[in-house]
């Protein structure tokens, strides 16, 4: 083992003092974060009313931002490795509540989109520097796998919230108050971060910029996540959605090879190829386009097929929540440091996927406690069981220097996961419920069984694409157990210096604190 990995384990550095309270102010700001991504879609219809966006455009107050964060978070996480993090993080919350002040205040289809666009720039910001920033402050195996767990309890559960306080908001106050509710959210976490949070001494990267880098790793997952945007509106086959494939292809391609050779490279390919976090990134972006899917499914069927209320439909997602806290919190946090990690996160998407099964078979008399409620609490249990030793794994580690970076990729995971999954399993579902109309529609004379047929026809539909989650739920835990080999990074006291050749040993070789 190197001289530099020994240093490295007998000189460690102190412990932050003010890390619990850091992180409360990191939680609330990834909390504000992931509820932007679902809280918009319970104010979409009467937005898109009020402002006179029209149906070909709706689509574009969640694409605007999806594009813009989606596409700058390799950026984001280098800013705040060039930058600093705390700083970084500061910034992003500030933008981050402007743009929500636009976005409330919109009179307009323009305004509107240009603020969803600014929420997903400073967004990109944000991200990565909240989980950087937690991946170099929490030092100790243990406390490490406490912050995680919280941590990974917010960004799984954090979406399904999202649904609950859209639906109260849209409902009894106006849609406005889905972007005003972020204001508060990002001052107050902001303030308290600016008081409690130190940047570690010696963890900046001053590297030059990699120009080459930023401009086609943007435009490449750019293309890629309006790619899969535009297959879900005009259909895969079409001219302009396999253009934008073949184009995300070529720019990732290059950006791989210019990182291959460039001196600072935004992206260092360590990060990327050492084999635990490439599992990491893989198997929870997969696991992610399930879960979005699922998201989108069972909002639709709540309140079309079941007649749900926005308020009814969000508390019928707490029990994923809970599952997703309980996951986090109670297994996932207890076990990290017994376990290593890949025997938490296949088994977890394995329960995952058990979960979506149990929701395939969903049916228009459906009883929630008899199968929504068993399906999601599996679904909830098993992704916050996984979650919470893969956003810990993915940092676990990395060189300081990288943190920013290392963090941004398991978001660029996420939201290109949650980008495609969107799409995938709502085309899938669609075709299915066209085939279905098609054979049944014609048998149905009257009208109340026309609109059963439709009904029946848009659950078809939703069940088709869940089956899909479940093979994917299936290959995430297939990843998970056949690429990560690692020990038990909960129980390794992470230096948070190590570098160089010191770093990898680190990784390869992680040593138990006992």
């Amino acid at each position: 083992m190197s001289e530099t990995a020994s240093l490295g384990r007998t000189a460690l550095p102190s412990a932050d003092p003010k890390r619990w309270k850091a992180l409360v102010f990191i939680a609330l700001a990834q909390l504000m974060v992931v509820l932007d991504a679902t809280i918009v879609n319970i104010a979409l219809p009467s937005a898109q009313q009020d402002l006179g966006i029209s149906d070909g455009n709706r689509q574009w107050v969640i694409t605007a931002y999806a594009l813009a964060f989606g596409g700058l978070l390799l950026f984001g996480g280098r800013i705040a490795d060039l930058w600093g993090r705390k700083r970084t993080f500061v910034t992003g919350l500030i933008g981050f509540a402007l743009a929500s002040a636009i976005g409330g205040a919109a009179q307009g289809e323009a305004m509107m989109l240009g603020a969803r666009a600014l929420q997903g720039v400073f967004g990109a910001l944000l991200a990565p520097a909240a989980l950087s920033l937690l991946a170099v402050m929490f030092t100790d195996g243990k406390e490490r796998a406490k912050a995680f767990g919280i941590y990974g309890a917010i960004a799984g559960g954090g979406g399904a919230v999202g649904l609950i306080l859209g639906g109260f908001l849209t409902e009894y106050l106006n849609w406005r108050w889905t972007f005003f509710v972020n204001i508060p959210f990002a001052i107050v976490a902001a303030v308290g971060a600016y008081f409690v949070i130190h940047d570690p001494a010696g963890s900046r990267n001053r590297s030059a910029l990699d120009i080459p880098g930023v401009v086609l790793s943007t435009l490449g997952l750019v293309s890629l996540v309006y790619g899969f945007t535009r297959a879900e509106s005009v259909g895969w086959s079409d001219a302009s959605t396999v253009g934008l494939f073949v184009a995300s292809a070529v720019l990732l391609i290059a950006f791989v090879v210019t990182e291959s050779r460039v001196k600072s490279p935004l992206l260092p390919l360590r990060v990327l190829m050492e084999r635990n976090r490439g599992g990491v990134y893989l198997s929870l972006g997969l696991a992610v386009i399930a879960m979005f899917g699922l998201f989108l499914f069972l909002t639709y069927y709540l309140q079309i097929v079941k007649g749900y209320s926005p308020v009814k439909t969000g508390f019928a997602f707490l029990p994923m929540i809970a599952g997703m806290i309980t996951g986090s919190t109670q297994i996932g946090a207890r076990l990290m440091t017994r376990v290593p990690p890949r025997l938490l996160m296949g088994p977890g998407f394995l329960v995952a996927a058990v979960g979506m099964l149990i929701l395939t078979q969903l049916e228009i008399g459906s009883s929630y406690a008899g199968l929504l409620l068993p399906g999601q609490l599996l679904l909830g249990l098993g992704m916050g069981t996984a979650f919470m030793p893969a956003m810990s794994l993915a940092t676990h580690g990395v060189e300081p220097r990288d943190s920013g970076v290392a963090s941004a990729m398991v978001n660029t995971s996420q939201q290109v996961g949650g980008a495609i999954g969107t799409a995938l399993l709502n085309t899938i579902a669609a075709s299915a419920t066209t085939s279905y109309l098609k054979d049944h529609l014609g048998s149905a004379t009257s009208k109340p069984a026309q609109q059963l047929v439709q009904l029946q026809g848009m659950v078809q539909g939703y069940t088709s694409a869940i089956w899909f989650a479940v093979g994917i739920l299936v290959l995430s835990a297939a990843i998970a157990l056949g690429l990560i080999t690692t020990g038990r990074p909960g129980g390794t006291t992470v230096t948070g210096s190590t570098t160089g050749e010191g770093a990898e040993d680190d990784l390869k070789m992680p040593v138990i604190a006992h």
